[in-house]
């Protein structure tokens, strides 16, 4: 494996900085802070700068195939409209239980949105990992987490990853056509620093996973053998997505949450949207449908 030395490419300062997209039609990058409350946007260089501010914690954002957006905000499921700038509820999520939040979320092949929910707090196993259809509504599909990361899929649509950041581990699940989850597995125990957060699948079914408090990203084969590392220049990378024109160009963000101030001066574009290019590919960015039923 191959790859050019990360960059910055917009020092925006996220402290929480998840969820990178690439919206092709836009020629676009866009991504969430979560502790900031925010969604932000730039092109693929990191110029054309965009950002709104979100009435609550958003894990994660999704395009529609209308121009809007799905955006898992703490309490549910949101229609995110750029141009009006509104957020309207379409399935309320764990409203029950004020202290969980959404966390990371995916679009497969088939439209489906498969996200997860932590504890806000990050000590109780609250989280759960949901797929989400707008036939059939929200199901739960695994349960115990503290903190939920990193869904994600092989190019067959056979296999979904999903982490437990806090036990280092990456799980694999048999998906079959319906979307039902069986065989449960690990995948990949992380050593050495650092915690397993967001994640990719490239063109030949490589697993990237972005490393918290690990400097990296580790690039995994689809048994599991570790096959590549790039190097970071601050400790919390949070997530990536393959974009541009040939798939190739790599956004990867971070954050300063837990830094110190010593730490943050010496990681002084930690929190940044960071760019590289890969040798190999990823997968398209899947769009959700805008019939959505409440």
């Amino acid at each position: 494996m191959t790859a050019s030395v990360p960059g910055c490419v917009w020092p925006v300062g996220a402290e929480l900085g998840e969820g990178p997209i690439w919206h092709a039609q836009d020629k676009a990058v866009y991504f969430v802070d979560i502790k900031g409350k925010a969604i932000h946007r730039c092109a693929a260089d990191g110029s054309e700068r965009q950002s709104w501010p979100t009435p609550h914690a958003p894990g994660f954002i999704a395009p529609c195939d209308d121009g809007s957006f799905i955006c898992g905000l703490q309490g549910g499921l949101y229609r995110f409209n750029r141009d009006s700038k509104d957020f309207s509820l379409i399935q309320p999520v764990e409203q029950h239980l004020p202290g969980n939040r959404v966390n990371d979320g995916f679009v497969d092949g088939q439209g489906r949105l498969w996200f997860g929910t932590m504890d806000n707090e990050e000590s109780r196993p609250s989280g759960v990992l949901y797929r989400w259809e707008r036939s059939r509504g929200m199901q739960a599909q695994d349960r115990g987490y503290v903190i939920t990361n990193g869904p994600a899929m092989s190019p067959d649509g056979k296999t979904l990853y999903h982490t437990d950041t806090l036990q280092r581990t990456v799980y694999a699940f048999d998906v079959d056509a319906a979307g039902t989850l069986s065989r449960k597995r690990p995948f990949v125990q992380i050593e050495g620093t650092g915690y397993p957060d967001g994640m990719a699948v490239d063109a030949e079914g490589f697993l990237w996973v972005a490393l918290f408090g690990g400097w990296r990203i580790e690039r995994f084969s689809p048994s599991g053998e570790l096959a590549g590392v790039i190097p970071f220049p601050c400790a919390n990378v949070t997530k990536l997505v393959f974009g541009g024109n040939d798939l190739r160009t790599v956004h990867v963000t971070t954050a300063w949450k837990g830094l110190s101030s010593e730490e943050r001066a010496r990681q002084p574009l930690a929190g940044g949207l960071f760019s590289f290019i890969a040798d190999t590919p990823g997968l398209a960015q899947h769009h959700l449908s805008t019939e959505v039923k409440k």
